[in-house]
């Protein structure tokens, strides 16, 4: 009987303590292995974002480095039409010397039949021109056609 006693104390409220210990270990075991795997999930997708956020803003730096060379692109070519449009409008301008202004009278048209005649005789194959020969004569012809031009404007 006395056997019997120390079985049901033992069976009854001992039993129910280690269950509740083991079990409450295995969660504890079961709750910390959850969390490692949790952390290293976290990690893992801290380290994919902040690889996306790296090549964000490197594609960003250098979208603004091509930003700024097209607009530093653009500028000079603004600059460079300004200083044709100036170079085109001043030689009309009158120096108040006669010989200056006879001489720039006769250029420009002496310089326009120069590059006419070339260009001709290049058409008809009666002459080859080199591309330097070429260009200045499609220069020559270029600046009196659009002194010529902006002149009737008004400009």
């Amino acid at each position: 009987m006395i056997l019997t006693t120390i079985f049901s104390f033992l069976g009854g409220a001992t039993f129910r303590m280690l269950w509740g210990e083991i079990a409450a270990h295995l969660q504890r075991k079961q709750d910390h292995s959850h969390e490692i795997d949790r952390m290293r999930l976290q990690a893992d997708l801290d380290d994919r974002r902040h690889a996306r956020e790296q090549e964000a803003i490197k594609t960003q730096a250098e979208l603004q480095v091509q930003v700024i060379r097209v607009q530093g692109e653009q500028a000079v070519g603004e600059i460079e039409a300004n200083a044709w449009l100036e170079a085109v409008k001043a030689t009309g301008r009158q120096t108040g010397v006669k010989w200056v202004d006879a001489w720039n009278a006769s250029i420009r048209p002496a310089c326009a039949t120069w590059a006419l005649v070339m260009l001709t005789c290049e058409a008809f194959e009666v002459a080859t021109l080199t591309d330097p020969i070429q260009a200045v004569a499609s220069a020559a012809l270029g600046l009196f056609l659009a002194d010529r031009t902006l002149a009737k404007r008004g400009k």
